[in-house]
């Protein structure tokens, strides 16, 4: 269905390109011959893999959103999302935009318009589809001025064109009077923290802690790329954090990617890179939450294809026991090395922490809210592991918590 022009929706609008004083939680903004798309990588680090998960993961604007004061009742945010069709599996709902006034969530839209990447699983093969911009259109807001944000789908690409709205608008600070020290919280991770299966944006487990404790989330949750890349422990060296964490392991072993031996020295590693720009910031090293299939049982981890032809998706480990001798990762063993490397290095480092992920979804969790596909948290868990991030660590006791 075609979308009405901003003339049809919004009487007198007044239109406002996407500039980085408005975007809040990417890294980079690069312009289009459409708009702006938003990045979580630098370019110079993109130019270091040309691994397509990966490029496409940090494209998708997981905790980016942005931030604006104005009196508009009436918004629309003109974009271009990238949608993914599976071929064989139910289509795809499409990418969520959360818009919030005064730090309260209250409204949400999709875009209908848009690209399509037609994916075949079983071929490993990824077909563009060129589509139009669409409108994200929120009204009925309330008058007077107020902080808006509008959070940004966390896992469909979203190419900017431009705001519209009945009002001017002016861009929103970061540490508003009534919260003059407003730290940033920047955090690693993989597709579970990135946010696969969540319901929205703010529904995104790290979005969840974030906007309940008042920190600004930089979220570099990548789907399948939370591999140890030292350009990754570059960037965040780079990037200003009052509070860093680093969720660490389901990747390694779900790519099967390398054994104790390397997981060891790269942790090391990537540790150290990071320290060279932060040497006194809280950095919280993160365990795995539970998932059965890969606690015993090295990876690769691929595709439960019986699952897949009845339009089921599930993944399922293929390793061998026996391998983890000769060194190969699963998820207990990964937990006791970090436990080891944090325990070592903390001697040292006094603003070095580890929490067991077990701690935010464990085997009991697992009996009553068990992991659909056997490997990504759906929208309730996604919340609950909020929580319990907000108690164990933003809490009165915990290693974030305001000083």
């Amino acid at each position: 269905m075609p979308q009405h022009p901003v003339s049809d929706m919004i009487k007198n609008a007044i239109t406002t390109p996407i500039t980085g004083d408005i975007v809040r939680g990417a890294i980079e903004l690069e312009s289009t011959e459409t708009g702006t798309i938003t990045h979580r990588l630098p370019d110079w680090a993109r130019a270091q893999c040309l691994d397509p998960q990966l490029a496409m993961a940090e494209a998708q604007p997981s905790g980016v959103h942005l931030v604006f004061r104005t009196t508009a009742t009436e918004i629309a945010l003109e974009a271009v999302p990238t949608k993914r069709s599976y071929v064989g599996m139910p289509p795809r709902p499409n990418g969520m935009y959360d818009l919030l006034v005064d730090g309260k969530l209250v409204q949400q839209a999709t875009i209908d318009a848009g690209h399509v990447l037609h994916i075949d699983m079983t071929k490993g093969t990824a077909t563009p589809q060129k589509g139009a911009p669409g409108f994200a259109r929120f009204t009925e807001l309330p008058s007077g001025p107020k902080n808006i944000e509008i959070w940004l789908p966390h896992n469909e690409t979203t190419e900017l064109v431009a705001l519209h709205c009945n009002a001017a608008i002016e861009p929103g600070r970061i540490n508003a009077p009534s919260t003059p020290n407003r730290r940033v919280w920047l955090h690693y991770g993989s597709s579970i923290s990135q946010g696969s299966d969540a319901a929205s944006p703010t529904g995104t487990w790290p979005a969840v802690a974030a906007l309940a404790s008042n920190v600004d989330l930089i979220n570099m949750g990548f789907g399948g790329g939370a591999l140890l890349d030292p350009f990754i422990a570059r960037t965040i060296r780079n990037e200003k954090a009052n509070l860093i964490s680093l969720k660490i392991g389901i990747n390694l072993v779900n790519a099967d990617i390398m054994r104790l031996r390397a997981f060891t020295s790269a942790v090391h590693g990537f540790i150290d890179t990071i320290r060279d720009g932060h040497p006194l910031t809280p950095l919280l090293v993160i365990s795995p939450i539970y998932c059965p299939i890969h606690e015993e049982t090295p990876g690769p981890c691929n595709f439960d294809f019986a699952a897949l032809a009845n339009g089921t998706l599930k993944f399922q480990a293929t390793g061998d026991r026996g391998e983890t001798a000769r060194g190969k990762l699963t998820l207990q063993i990964i937990r006791d090395e970090l436990s080891k490397i944090v325990t070592q290095r903390s001697s040292t480092d006094t603003n070095l922490h580890y929490l067991d992920g077990q701690s935010l979804y464990g085997p009991a969790d697992y009996a009553h809210m068990p992991l659909p596909d056997e490997l990504h948290p759906d929208a309730a868990t996604h919340h609950k592991i909020g929580d319990r991030f907000i108690a164990n660590v933003f809490g009165p006791n915990g290693v974030f918590a305001p000083s």
